[in-house]
This record gives C-alpha cells, sequence and structure tokens, in this order.
C-alpha cells in the first residue's frame, strides 16, 4: 500500500511517501510545500492545492493519512490551519484518496509504542523505522511521514477514522 502522510500547516505543509508491505517500509519521497509570509492567504491555500495535487498525481498514494484536528489556544492560527487541512482533504477527495484521521496518541502509540512520547522520541523513531541516516527536516516532514507509519501500522486494524461511503448525488440548478 502506498500512504502519504500529511503534517497540514498553511506556512509549512510537511508530506511523505511511503509503500508498506508485510510489515516494511519504504520510502518513496517526502518533502515540504511552503508558501510565503507576503503572499495573500487565499492565494497560499491555492498554492498548497496545486502543490499537493500536483504530488498526488506524481506518486499515486492509496490512502491519506492525517493527523484529527485538535483545539488550539490561538484561535486564528488554528482557523488558519483549519482551512489549509480544508483544502487538503479537497484535494484528496478530488483525486479519489480516501482520507484516515489519527489522533497524537495514536501516532505516538503507533510509531514508539508508547502513547506519552515526546516529539523527539517519535522523530527518533521515525527516523529508525525508515533506516534513515537522520531526522527529516523541517519537522513538519518528519511528522509527515511518522502519519504515515501510524496508518501502516494502525490502519488495518479498524483503529483509523475511516473515510465515509457516500453516494454521488446529481445536484440540481448547478
Amino acid at each position: 500500500m502506498r500512504i502519504l502522510g500529511v503534517d497540514p500547516g498553511y506556512a509549512i505543509v510537511g508530506w511523505g511517501i511511503l509503500d508498506y508491505d508485510k510489515a516494511k517500509f519504504s520510502i518513496v519521497d517526502f518533502g515540504a510545500i511552503t508558501t510565503d509570509k507576503d503572499t495573500p492567504f487565499p492565494k497560499r491555500l491555492v498554492e498548497i492545492y496545486e502543490d499537493m495535487d500536483y504530488i498526488i498525481k506524481r506518486c499515486h498514494p492509496e490512502a491519506l493519512s492525517m493527523e484529527k484536528l485538535f483545539f488550539q489556544t490561538n484561535v486564528k492560527t488554528a482557523i488558519d490551519v483549519a482551512q489549509a487541512r480544508g483544502v487538503l482533504l479537497l484535494c484528496a477527495e478530488n483525486n479519489g484518496i480516501p482520507v484516515y484521521e489519527y489522533t497524537p496518541l495514536q501516532v505516538k502509540q503507533a510509531v514508539t509504542g508508547y502513547g506519552k512520547a515526546d516529539k523527539k522520541q517519535v522523530m527518533q523513531m521515525t527516523k529508525k523505522i525508515l533506516g534513515l541516516s537522520k531526522v527529516p527536516k523541517p519537522d513538519d516532514t518528519a511528522d509527515a511521514l511518522a502519519m504515515a507509519i501510524c496508518h501502516g501500522h494502525v490502519g488495518g486494524s479498524g483503529l483509523s477514522t475511516a473515510p465515509s461511503k457516500r453516494k454521488l448525488t446529481e445536484r440540481k440548478g448547478i
């Protein structure tokens, strides 16, 4: 299975694509989508969509793994991240890729075996599991790879929030 892990944001979107077969991971590609702070916010969202669309079309993932949205103390940041996250969900949907969501606890448990692991432990285990010489930078990229690892370990167990199955209905008047 080819898994796209995503760490959503509006300045940096970390992403990582792994192939998972028989409990073994191999890296396809990873990186970060970055947007300039001086670019108008709607244009930043377009850039995120277009870059993610390109990555999806180039690498053909079968699943997208993303952290469940959680409340932040900075409301403006939370809203902006939620908007970027929505763009990423739309991109996955438009490309027919099911989205699976995991809590931070699930990611930590799946990657380190300990649900209360700290960020450094998760990053070190991500590096070890993938056989990398160093933790990928920026941190958002390492977080995205951890998301992909989580789906590989948890996805088949039924512990994920599986995508809803819906029928496409005809929209009248459009």
